[in-house]
Parts: structure tokens; sequence; C-alpha cells
């Protein structure tokens, strides 16, 4: 006979498949063979994309020979350029994870393992379109000739030369000028930004479009599922970034809902046209975002990319990754090392060396060395040569109305007295 007794109720909590101590399977990844997953028209409805959303789109096979579908046409000289920007991007973080150490900075985050996922799709925007990042796309920005190392760095040191006046925390920058908005440290709000200032370019009937970036655990947030329904019912032109680094700060990517489904997969569910791609083959990075934008140009609606990559480091300087995950698993991961693998695929093309490797690499780090002495010279909040009190209050209103002039007295009045 059948008990009686009900069932008792219980909840899931998902754990990662590693912890310290105990190597990470990694077959949750769920990977596809270069060249396997086809590509479809631009003009693909979203609805018909959900194959896509589960598997994963790559282009460079083991030996680094681009295959399939979705290999894009690409000049060496491009891919060069890829790969001296995400040496660059990775000589830069060494330099300020170094100068956080020396207590120089007081924070940083790196996008070590992460560099193709901001560089390669760089590659696919143009002048005007607008990108609303995470904290670990700066990329973005040192994959442009016009942004000086130094300034950057000025940020960080939050000196006299902070081009944002010590207004923002550090690795939140904001580049008008490089289609790079204003960093916020509220998770997700980039993304309902990003459709906003979309669709705004679309009722001027303007071209360009945006590009917005969150994390996994960004997911959770309601601000993605709100900005998931306006570009749907909208067709904003705007492509949504979910970069899925395998963590947040110490919490598994199945926590944020990544273990029963994709990322992707939530985008389908919303109507949007979505994919799952390896975002660290930078070739496969660079052809999802040229077909992500061209579908956005033509008014075919958003896309959402999951950029399936890992956080090789710290989440922060503040955070220490070897008490919840195994010290190891950045060597392990089945998707490698975005670096090494372009490398090897410009090698096998006979358009890099192992010599003009070293000798790059080389470069940067001495680059990096000269910018932090330069930007130094302006000091840094460790001295006491910052931007000046009353930056904290201008640039709020086009004219400042009398209650800020009477806090900025009190403010200076305060300074003064302080012992």
């Amino acid at each position: 006979m059948a008990s009686d007794m009900p069932t008792p109720l219980h909840l899931h909590v998902p754990e990662p498949t590693g912890r310290p101590g105990q190597a990470t399977d990694f077959s949750y990844l769920r990977v596809s063979a270069a060249g396997e997953v086809p590509k479809p028209a631009v003009d693909i409805k979203a609805a018909h994309t959900g194959t896509m959303a589960w598997k994963l789109i790559r282009v460079l096979d083991e030996q680094g020979v681009a295959v399939g579908p979705w290999a894009p046409k690409v000049e060496p000289e491009d891919l060069k350029r890829g790969m001296r920007a995400m040496l660059r991007t990775r000589a830069f973080d060494a330099r300020m994870m170094i100068a956080q150490r020396q207590k120089k900075i007081s924070f940083y985050m790196q996008a070590l393992g992460e560099e193709a996922v901001s560089v390669a799709h760089a590659q696919a925007l143009r002048p005007g379109d607008m990108n609303f990042p995470s904290y670990r796309q700066q990329g973005l920005l040192l994959v442009r000739d016009d942004i000086d190392v130094a300034e950057l760095m000025c940020q960080l040191l939050s000196n006299e030369r902070d081009p944002l006046r010590g207004r923002q925390l550090p690795v939140m920058y904001s580049y008008k000028r490089a289609g790079f908005f204003s960093i916020s440290g509220n998770l997700a709000t980039q993304f309902v930004q990003a459709v906003g200032w979309a669709m705004a370019s679309a009722i001027r009937g303007d071209t360009k479009i945006a590009s917005g970036w969150i994390g996994d655990g960004s997911t959770a947030e309601a601000d993605f599922h709100n900005a998931l329904t306006f570009a749907h019912v909208y067709r904003a032109p705007v492509i949504l970034n979910v970069v899925n680094n395998q963590w947040a700060i110490s919490t598994f990517q199945a926590i944020a809902g990544g273990e029963g489904t994709t990322f992707a997969a939530r985008g389908v569910g919303a109507g949007i046209a979505s994919l799952r791609v390896d975002g660290n083959d930078f070739l496969a990075v660079l052809s999802a975002s040229r077909w992500a934008a061209e579908r956005a140009r033509l008014n075919l609606g958003p896309t959402l990319i999951e950029w399936v990559t890992y956080r090789a480091g710290a989440h922060s300087t503040s955070d220490d990754p070897t008490r919840y995950r195994p010290a190891d698993d950045w060597t392990r991961f089945p998707l490698g090392d975005p670096v090494a693998r372009l490398k090897q695929h410009l090698i096998g093309l006979g358009a890099w060396s192992e010599e003009e490797h070293e000798r790059t690499r080389k470069h940067f780090d001495d680059e990096m060395a000269a910018a932090l002495k330069e930007a130094s010279k302006s000091g840094s909040l460790q001295d006491g040569h910052i931007p000046p009190l009353a930056t904290m209050f201008e640039d709020v209103y086009e004219v400042m109305p009398a209650h800020l002039h009477e806090q900025m007295r009190q403010a200076a009045e305060h300074g003064e007295h302080r012992p």
C-alpha cells in the first residue's frame, strides 16, 4: 500500500562541480565541436534561434584552424591588432594589480582570461555606437589608439589628473568620445540603459546601435528582465551581452540560474534572437558580434549573446578565489586561454611568431611601467593630491543653485578646521 504520509518539501541549492581540493568537472559547459553550429540568416525569427542558445558557437579547432560557417572573413592584420590589444589589456591589468598591492591604488578588477570578449566585440562596432559596460570590459578602451593609458591610470589613482575628478570608484571609467558609458557599481543597470539609449537612437532616426554588458550573476536582477521586455517589444537596436565567466564574487553561475538552462535561453524565452558563443575564441566572438550588429542596424531587433568564458583571476583585489574554487581551475578550463588560442591561429597563418609575441608582450609591459610613472606625477589618494573639494558640487546643474553653494561653503569651512 502507498504511504499516506506526505512527502516533505525541500529546496534545491545549486553547488559548483568543483571546490578547493576537488577538481572541477567542466562537463556542465555543454561544449560543441568547432564548426558544428550552423550560421542562420541574419533575419532569422528570434524563436528559431533556440538551438543556438543551447549549443556553443566555436570557430577555432584544437589545432587553431578556423572552421565552419561562423569563420569570419577577416584580414590577418585585423587579427594582429586584436592580439596586440589583448596583450595590452593583460599588461595593463598586471601593472595595476602590482600597483594595488603596493598601495598606490585602492582597488582593482582585472579581465584576465576574458580579453577576447571585449576586444573582438569592439572590432564589430562603428564610431558613434555606445557601449554600456560592466567592470571587466577595459579591452573596449585599450583596443583604441586615442585613449591615453596614463589618463586611465589617473582615474584609478583618483589624483589631480583624474578625468572624472574623483567621482567614481577605481575601474569605473567613462569616455563619451570612445562610446564608453559611465560604469555603474549597481548590477544590471547598464542593460536597461543600453536598451533605452538604443530606443532613443531609433526614435531620432539615427544609425547608431548600443551594446550592453552584464555578468552571469547580474541576470538575477530585475533590470535584466525589464531590459529584455523593452528590447523585445520595441525591437531596440541593441546587443545584450551576458559574460558568463562562471563566477560572481564567490557564487557559482548556477546560483543565478545557469544550472538547468543557459543564459542565452532566457533571451529566446523573451522573444529575442539569442546566441551562445565561446568567449575565448577570438574569431567566434568577432563573427557573432558582427552578426548581432548587422541585425540591429537592419532594424531586425536585439540579440542576446551569452559569452562562455572564465574569470582567471580574483573577482577583485579584495577577493581570494582559492577559498571557493580549485586553484588550478584556469589551467584546466576546456575553452583555454583566448590569447594562446589566437596566437596559435596567427602562427598557423604565418602572420605571427613566438619572437613577435614576446617582443610585443615586452613592449606593452614597458608602456605600462612608463604610463604609471607618468600618472604618478599627479599624485594619488595616498599623498593627498586629489581633485579640489569644489568638484563634488560642480557639474550637477548647469547653473549651481543656492543650496549647493551653501553646502560647498560649509564643506570648505569644515575642511579648514579639520585637525
